[in-house]
C-alpha cells in the first residue's frame, strides 16, 4: 500500500515554510493525540501519520530529499520514513512542537550535547563564474569554541559540576493536564551541569565571536538559489557538541548581454534595416567567444535564431543548453540629406505594392473592418 503525500497529510502546500508546517502538525496532533482519544484507533493512526510527515518536512535535508525523490528519498535513513520511529524520536518531535506551550522542550530521554546552529550566506557571483565555476573567498562572522577553556566554559583547571536540580539529566518532568512532558531544567538550562568558576575569556559561554575566512568552490553550472553546504563551518556548539553547517546560497548577478533561462541563454541582437531586408552575416557573443550568425533576407524584427550547444551545462549534469538570439531591427537615426533622399525613393517605389508589406495590409484591412462594423 502506497503512502500518502506528506504535504497532503498536513494539509499544506509544497512551498509552505517551517512555521506553517509546524502549525499544521500541532493542530492535527492536538486533535488526534492518543491520550485524548483512547478508544479511537483511527485517531491514533492519524496522529502517527502526521508525526511521520512532520519528522521529514521539519528537517531541511530530509525535506529536500523527499521533494526530489519522494518517500524513497527518506526511507533509507530509518526513523519514521523507514517504517516508524522509536519513542525517543517521537519525544524529540513532540517536544519541539509543544515545548513552547509547557515552557520548554519535550523529550522522554536525556539529550546529548546540543549541535551548533547552522549559518547561511548569500554569495553574489557573475554569470561567467556560475557557468564555468570558480573559487570565492568569503568572511563569516560566527561563534567558535573558546580556546582557553576548550569550549567548556569553565576556567582552566576547573570543570563544570553536575546540576543538583536535575541530577545531570538536563530535564525535569512537568505535568500539564493529561500531558506529562519533559522540559529543560531551569537551573542548568538543559546542559546537566553548572559552571561554578567560569572562564574569563568567554564568561562561561564556551564560545566567542570570530570572523572566519573560508574558501568556497563554486561548481560549474550553478544557478540562483543553488546551495553549497560546508559541513562543520557553522556555529560552535554551546556545550561540546558538533558544530553546525554553513549553507552558501548562490545569487547570480544580472548580465549586461545575456539572460539565463535554466540551461539556455537569451540575448537581443540589433541589426540594421538593410541587413534585415537583404540578409547578411554578423558576429554575436557567446560565453565561449564570438560566432557567426547568418541573417536571411527579409528577416522581421523579433525573429529568433537558436545556436545549439552555446548555452550552459547544468550543475547536476545533462545536455548543454542553447543560445537564443532575438534580432531587433533598428530604425536609422541622424540621417544626412542623401540618405533621406534614398529612403524617400525607396518609399515611393514601395507605395501601393501590398506584396512588399503583407502584414501591414492585413492589419489595415482589419482596422477598416472594425470601423465598418461600428457604424450604425
Amino acid at each position: 500500500m502506497s503512502k500518502r503525500d506528506y504535504y497532503e497529510i498536513l494539509g499544506v502546500s509544497r512551498d509552505a515554510d517551517s512555521k506553517d508546517i509546524k502549525k499544521a502538525y500541532r493542530r492535527i496532533a492536538m486533535k488526534n493525540h492518543p491520550d485524548r482519544n483512547p478508544e479511537d484507533p483511527k485517531a491514533d493512526d492519524i496522529f502517527k501519520e502526521a508525526t511521520e510527515a512532520y519528522e521529514v518536512l521539519s528537517s531541511e535535508e530530509k525535506r529536500e530529499a523527499y521533494d526530489r525523490f519522494g518517500h524513497e528519498g527518506v526511507n533509507a535513513g530509518g526513523g519514521f520514513g523507514g517504517g516508524g520511529g522509536g519513542a525517543g524520536g517521537f519525544s524529540d518531535i513532540f517536544g519541539d512542537v509543544f515545548g513552547d506551550i509547557f515552557g520548554g522542550g519535550g523529550g522522554g530521554r536525556q539529550r546529548g550535547p546540543q549541535r551548533g546552529s547552522d549559518l547561511r550566506y548569500t554569495l553574489d557571483i557573475d554569470l561567467e563564474q556560475a557557468v564555468h565555476g570558480s573559487t570565492a573567498k568569503i568572511r563569516i562572522p560566527t561563534l567558535v569554541a573558546c580556546k582557553p577553556c576548550d569550549g567548556s566554559g569553565a576556567k582552566k583547571g576547573s570543570k563544570p559540576v553536575t546540576c543538583s536540580t536535575c541530577n545531570g539529566v538536563g530535564q525535569v518532568r512537568m505535568q500539564q493536564g493529561f500531558f506529562a512532558v519533559q522540559q529543560a531544567c531551569p537551573h542548568c538550562r538543559g546542559s546537566g551541569t553548572i559552571i561554578a568558576d567560569p572562564c574569563t575569556s568567554c564568561r562561561g559561554q564556551g564560545r566567542v565571536e570570530e570572523t572566519k575566512t573560508l574558501s568556497v568552490k563554486v561548481p560549474a553550472g550553478v544557478d540562483t538559489g543553488d546551495r553549497i553546504r560546508l559541513t562543520g563551518e557553522g556555529e560552535a556548539s554551546p556545550n561540546g557538541g558538533p558544530a553546525g553547517d554553513l549553507y552558501v546560497q548562490m545569487q547570480v548577478r544580472p548580465h549586461a548581454i545575456f539572460k539565463r533561462d535554466g540551461k539556455n541563454l537569451h540575448c537581443e541582437v540589433p541589426i540594421s534595416f538593410a541587413d534585415a531586408a537583404l540578409g547578411g552575416e554578423l558576429d554575436v557573443p557567446t560565453l565561449e567567444g564570438r560566432v557567426k550568425l547568418k541573417i536571411p533576407p527579409e528577416t522581421q524584427t523579433g525573429k529568433s535564431f537558436r545556436l545549439r550547444g552555446k548555452g550552459i551545462t547544468p550543475v547536476r549534469g545533462g545536455s548543454t543548453g542553447d543560445l537564443i538570439c532575438k534580432v531587433t531591427v533598428e530604425t536609422p537615426v541622424s540621417l544626412n540629406k542623401r540618405q533621406k533622399e534614398l529612403l524617400q525613393e525607396l518609399q515611393a517605389s514601395l507605395a501601393g505594392d501590398d506584396k512588399q508589406s503583407p502584414r501591414a495590409k492585413s492589419w489595415f484591412d482589419g482596422v477598416k473592418t472594425f470601423f465598418d462594423d461600428m457604424k450604425i
